[in-house]
């Protein structure tokens, strides 16, 4: 095919020609005296783009689900409690890993298209007078429907109960585009990867640790019977004690590490409430093509809209594969495929990471020629024109300003 592909899902992003250049460099010695000048200044900046003082940032060789076994592997044992909630492929994927590594997990089945559910989580710990819950599972950012869960509310909720509970977040395709903020959210294991918001190639889990966990996992004390889940590749304790030297307690994913770099740099460089700002914008953007085409979200209302991804369902009588297949083999366009539950009703969007409005509007426009091979009805450029509008209204130029 003749042209550029345009990769419009919601990970792998497009990867800026900056963070390329900057890993096309020759192999280098990860235990090189001088490594830890490269090493030590990431981790900390890191910690700015999780906003987290207290806590720290760990790099493992991977990709987020490993962060999620990271996050259960370093803090649970085998029949502890966890509440959690089902509402997509990826929040339903960590609830399986949780039954597959003996846990009770009591989870709270939702439709697609809906956040996690507050008040059957404060029900739930309601209940656990016994403190049996042991830690909160929250999907951030739900990539499958594109739906956003409010972390706040769930920290507001356990420390309004007194609750103990560890919380963890899947922060794979929300840290680094739109808001997070871990020690005000009092998030205790924030996991992402590379492949988002981080503009790069998979294989790299990217987890943020509160010092309350740190604690706790050096000062564990098993009770008699327990069977502790063991950390093995992914140990905390054992990562960031070689971390505190510069270093790595194995072989790091070093040239993926030069990019992560360039990463951090550019996300700084352009101020994370601007990047945010910008994700929004471009979310917003789309959301008017999809209801200038007279279809809908999968989020089934606007408080929870993503603004890195937007799951957009097809009339009853069509198929969303029928899009994304004329998409990719007559334009060159990829769009992402609905998971699962909504696979054939939905097509995604993605739209985070390196990207402008110039780009979304590509990725509209393929998704308009491709609704017309399919036989979808809309009004043809409806979308689009209700992107560019959206994109050049006034407030939107006073933005671009204050930037």
């Amino acid at each position: 095919m003749i042209g550029n592909k345009t990769l419009a899902v919601p990970g792998p992003t497009n990867m800026p020609s900056r963070i390329a250049q900057s890993m096309a460099i020759p192999l280098e010695d990860h235990r090189a005296p001088d490594f830890p000048d490269f090493v030590t200044p990431l981790l900390a900046d890191l910690k700015k783009v999780f906003r987290t003082e207290t806590g720290r940032v760990l790099v493992f060789p991977g990709s987020g689900t490993g962060g999620w076994e990271a996050a259960l592997r370093n803090t649970l044992s085998a029949g502890d409690g966890v509440l959690a909630s089902s509402f997509g492929q990826f929040s339903d994927l960590w609830v399986q890993m949780c039954r597959q590594l003996d846990l009770n997990v009591t989870c709270f089945d939702q439709t697609w298209g809906r956040a996690t559910p507050l008040d059957s989580y404060r029900q739930a710990l309601e209940a656990d007078s016994r403190h049996s819950i042991k830690a909160v599972l929250v999907c951030h950012n739900e990539t499958a429907t594109g739906v956003t869960s409010d972390v706040a509310a769930v920290r507001a909720m356990l420390n309004d109960l007194d609750h103990p509970a560890l919380l963890f977040v899947d922060g794979v395709s929300s840290i680094g585009s739109i808001e997070f903020n871990m020690d005000q959210w009092g998030v205790d294991v924030a996991v992402s990867g590379s492949q988002k918001g981080f503009m790069l190639p998979t294989g790299l889990a990217i987890v943020g640790v509160s010092e309350k966990v740190l604690y706790q996992i050096k000062n564990v004390s098993l009770r008699p019977g327990d069977t502790y889940l063991g950390c093995g590749y992914f140990d905390f304790t054992h990562m960031a004690t070689a971390n505190d030297n510069g270093y790595f307690p194995y072989t790091p994913a070093a040239t993926l590490l030069r990019g992560l770099r360039t990463s951090v740099d550019m996300l700084l460089e352009e101020g994370l409430d601007n990047v945010f700002a910008r994700h929004h914008r471009l979310a917003e953007g789309v959301r008017r093509a999809v209801a200038a085409w007279g279809l809908r979200t999968c989020a089934e209302t606007a408080d929870i809209h993503s603004d890195t991804v937007t799951a957009i369902r097809v009339a009853d009588g069509t198929n969303a594969n029928d899009v994304i297949q004329a998409a990719y083999h007559n334009y060159g366009v990829s769009l992402g495929a609905g998971l699962s539950k909504v696979a054939g009703k939905v097509f995604r969007i993605g739209h985070l990471g390196w990207l402008n409005e110039a780009m979304v509007l590509q990725a509209l426009g393929g998704a308009e020629l491709a609704m017309r091979d399919a036989g979808i009805p809309f009004e043809a450029g409806s979308g689009v024109g209700a992107a560019v509008m959206h994109f050049t209204s006034p407030q939107k130029q006073v933005l671009m300003a204050a930037e």
